[in-house]
């Protein structure tokens, strides 16, 4: 049994559906109302990542453990882990964690629950994907409401990643060997800008749309409506000062899959239902 926290979201969604279709029982810590979104073959369990009441029942004869960063309560959700048998923790992560720089809130978060799957006496791999495709699911609104899409950080190229092969290579670390204390640094296979997105988008849709650039005064006024401040100052601080260099392209996935990382154009014909207009 692999728990896997966050399994209703983009990526967890996609570590369960690859575990079940590996043929391995797999739970998911959901909150009230969660379990409806749920991939087909999982189990649910009712509990919190902040409550570590809940963590007990969640890790009850598991053997591998999929967890998100950032929670204040990670060091209890390990703890719980080991003490109830758990062999393997697979961690998810960012590139930006390689620079240590602890000055940025995003950055800084990544390193510390780096540092606890580090130190929890479990087997650990932690997965450091660029930015996901499926982050493209922001622009639906927009989309729903006309033929232009403006996004912010128009200039910073990313080498973004199919959440199905983070969900992939997170499998693969859960139920084989050779990954353990292992690093791997996950890309998709080009780097494009926003309006490479867009446009490759178009293509797929068979729409005309049109990116503008956000000003960057405006871009941090948005951001600030859905993010603390000093996470708002730390993407400025990747993609507009650039501390972070997420363009570089590697062949992680293949190498760990025997397959090609997926592209873009293939994330968004998949997915091309979620942007049709009403």
């Amino acid at each position: 049994m692999i728990l896997v926290t966050g399994a209703t979201g983009n990526v967890g969604g996609e570590v369960a559906r690859a575990l079940a279709s590996a043929g391995a029982g797999v739970r998911a810590l959901v909150r009230n109302g969660e379990s409806e979104r749920l991939p087909a073959g999982v189990e649910a369990v009712a509990g919190d990542l902040n409550d570590p009441a809940t963590f007990a029942a969640a890790v009850n004869r598991a053997t591998g453990l999929f967890l998100l960063p950032g929670f204040d309560r990670t060091a209890e959700l390990l703890a719980e882990a080991a003490v109830a048998g758990v062999e393997r923790v697979v961690l998810l992560s960012g590139p930006s964690a390689g620079s240590g720089d602890l000055n940025n809130a995003v950055t800084r978060s990544m390193v510390e629950s780096e540092t606890l799957a580090r130190a929890c006496g479990l087997e650990w791999t932690i997965l450091r994907p660029s930015g996901f495709m499926s982050n493209t699911l922001e622009w639906v609104a927009q989309l729903a409401a006309g033929d232009v899409v403006r996004a912010p950080f128009a200039r910073a190229p990313i080498a973004s990643i199919d959440p199905a092969d983070i969900g992939a290579v997170a499998a693969l670390a859960l139920l084989a060997d050779g990954h353990r204390e292992r690093v791997h640094r996950l890309t998709g296979p080009e780097a494009l800008l926003p309006a490479d997105r867009l446009r490759i988008l178009a293509e797929v849709l068979g729409r005309d749309l049109r990116f503008e650039a956000q000003a960057d005064d405006e871009a941090r006024a948005e951001l600030s409506h859905t993010m603390p401040p000093e996470y708002v100052e730390a993407y400025f601080d990747f993609y507009v000062t650039g501390s972070l260099d997420d363009s570089q392209v590697n062949t992680t996935v293949e190498d760990l899959t025997g397959r090609p990382a997926r592209t873009f154009e293939q994330w968004a014909a998949a997915h091309a239902e979620a942007f049709a207009r009403n």
